[in-house]
């Protein structure tokens, strides 16, 4: 299946994915973030992303059997619109499931063997150790206030800026983030829990 991305990811893994092995790797523009909270909304929000996008997989909330059987339903509606699906967890888990890669922090993304790895950081130590730890990319956040950790400190889009200059691997936003801040504040890469899953009459475009 041919994509074009405008970001083109070094590859740190012979192969990024048992499911989508390919000789070069790119990543997609918009990633959304599921979440108990727009659970019910998650097969219209894949259906309204440009097409070859991201999933990033939590569900944390679900019992483990239920979390697996959630996921292979999404899994196939993402693979009808040539998304990335990637599983918050680690690599060994992502591969066995069959994701294109694995979510979470530096010290979960460090063993599992080849795969896409995407590492949360919130400041410069943890964009360190998500280096470190063989990340392909970084989701920095909180950009701006969220409802998943309400009253927590923001970077601002300006700190972001400046943090994601110095970083050599991509950086996506996330945190607040809507496609209306995206464009505003020059956000290029950006993930959302409810800005991905909202019913506007015009998706974003990747």
């Amino acid at each position: 299946m041919a994509r074009c991305y405008s970001v083109p990811v070094r590859n740190r893994h012979p192969s990024i994915s048992p499911a989508r092995p390919q000789p070069r790797t790119a990543l997609p523009r918009l990633w959304l973030v599921s979440d108990a909270r727009n659970d019910a909304a998650l097969e219209a929000a894949l259906a309204r992303l440009p097409r070859g996008q991201g999933l990033i997989y939590r569900h944390y909330h679900l019992p483990p059997p239920a979390r697996r059987a959630r996921f292979e339903a999404l899994k196939r509606v993402a693979r009808a619109k040539g998304h990335w699906l990637v599983l918050a967890g680690c690599p060994r888990q992502a591969r066995r499931w069959g994701a294109d890669g694995a979510y979470g922090s530096a010290h979960d993304l460090l063993r599992g063997g080849a795969c896409l790895r995407l590492a949360s950081a919130h400041d410069p130590r943890e964009i360190r150790r998500a280096l470190a730890a063989r990340a392909d990319a970084v989701l920095l956040s909180p950009v701006f206030a969220t409802r998943s950790h309400p009253g927590q400190a923001t970077l601002g889009p300006a700190r972001f800026h400046l943090m994601a200059a110095q970083c050599p691997l991509p950086v996506i936003a996330l945190g607040g983030m809507t496609a209306r801040r995206a464009q505003a504040h020059r956000l290029e890469r950006w993930a959302a829990i409810d800005g991905l899953s909202g019913e506007s009459p015009r998706p974003p475009t990747a």
